[in-house]
C-alpha cells in the first residue's frame, strides 16, 4: 500500500462509513481492484482508519456529547448487544467478512427494503418523535447486531431501521446511528489493533505515515458525508440508497462470476 493508496480508502471510509450502504462492500471493492487486498497491512488499515470517522462524529454533535449523563447511559444500553455478540462470535464475523457473495447479497437485500422504507415508516415524520428512551435504545442496539451477523448489511443501515421502526423521524434515527457508532467502532478498532499488537506484528515508520494521514482524510470526508447526508436524507429519503446498494451488490456478483477475486484481506 503506498500514500494515494491510503488516500482513496480513507475517501471511501469516510464517504461510506455513516451512509446506509455498506463501507465493507466499498473497501473489498476498491482493494481488490486496487491491488492491495492480498497487503497485510490492508486489513489493519482500513480498521484504523475508523478513528477518524469516529471524531469527525463527535466535532460535529459535540454539544450532544456534553447535553447529560443520559445521554452516555443510553449509548451504552445500545452499544452492549453489539458488544457481547461480538466479543463471543468475533471468529464466526471474521470468517462471514471473507464471504463477499455474502455481503454482495445482503447488499441487495437491504438495497431491496430500502425502496420501500420510506412508505414503510411515512407516518414517523408527521409524528416528529425525537424521544429515546433506555428500552428504545436497547431495541435499536438489537438492529445493530444484525449488521455483524449480516455484513453487507451495513451498521448504519440496520440502526437507521431500527430507529424508524421505533416510531422515530428520518433525522434523528439517523444521528442516533452516527452517535451510536462512536462506542461501536471505538470498541471494535481498539480489539482489533490490541489482536494485531498481540500477534507481534508492529506499525513501522511509513505505515505510521499512512495511518495519519488516512485518519485526517477519513474525519474530514466523514464531517461532509455526514453533514450531506442529514440534508438529502430528509429531503429525498432512502430510495436513492436502495437501488445503488442494489447495483453495487450486483456489481460484486459479477465480478465474482467472471473470476475477478475479491477479498477484505
Amino acid at each position: 500500500m503506498d500514500l494515494f493508496h491510503a488516500i482513496l480508502l480513507a475517501i471511501v471510509e469516510g464517504i461510506t462509513e455513516f451512509l446506509p450502504i455498506s463501507s465493507t462492500g466499498h473497501m473489498i471493492i476498491v482493494s481488490s481492484l486496487s491491488g492491495i487486498a492480498s497487503d497485510p497491512f490492508t486489513k489493519t488499515f482500513t480498521i484504523s482508519i475508523q478513528l477518524g470517522a469516529i471524531l469527525s462524529v463527535v466535532v460535529l454533535y459535540w454539544k450532544r456529547f456534553f447535553q447529560s449523563f443520559q445521554f452516555y447511559i443510553k449509548l451504552f444500553i445500545a452499544f452492549l448487544p453489539a458488544a457481547v455478540v461480538g466479543f463471543l462470535l468475533n471468529d464466526y464475523i471474521d470468517a462471514l467478512l471473507e464471504r463477499v457473495d455474502v455481503v454482495a447479497v445482503m447488499l441487495i437485500l437491504g438495497g431491496i427494503l430500502f425502496l420501500f422504507i420510506d412508505k414503510m415508516f411515512a407516518a414517523n415524520e408527521a409524528s416528529e418523535n425525537l424521544e429515546i428512551n433506555n428500552a428504545t435504545a436497547l431495541k435499536i442496539g438489537f438492529f445493530q447486531v444484525i449488521s455483524i451477523l449480516a455484513p453487507g448489511i451495513s451498521r448504519s443501515a440496520a440502526t437507521i431501521i431500527g430507529g424508524l421502526s421505533q416510531k422515530l423521524t428520518k433525522k434523528a434515527a439517523a444521528e442516533f446511528s452516527f452517535f451510536l457508532a462512536v462506542p461501536t467502532m471505538f470498541a471494535a478498532t481498539g480489539y482489533k489493533l490490541l489482536k494485531f499488537y498481540k500477534s507481534g506484528n508492529t506499525f513501522g515508520g511509513n505505515e505510521i505515515l499512512l495511518l495519519v494521514v488516512g485518519n485526517i482524510v477519513a474525519f474530514v470526508v466523514a464531517l461532509i458525508a455526514i453533514k450531506a447526508f442529514i440534508g438529502f436524507l430528509t429531503k429525498n429519503g432512502f430510495k436513492v440508497f436502495g437501488y445503488y446498494r442494489i447495483a453495487l451488490g450486483v456489481l460484486i456478483l459479477t465480478l465474482l462470476l467472471f473470476g475477478v477475486k475479491l477479498s477484505l484481506v
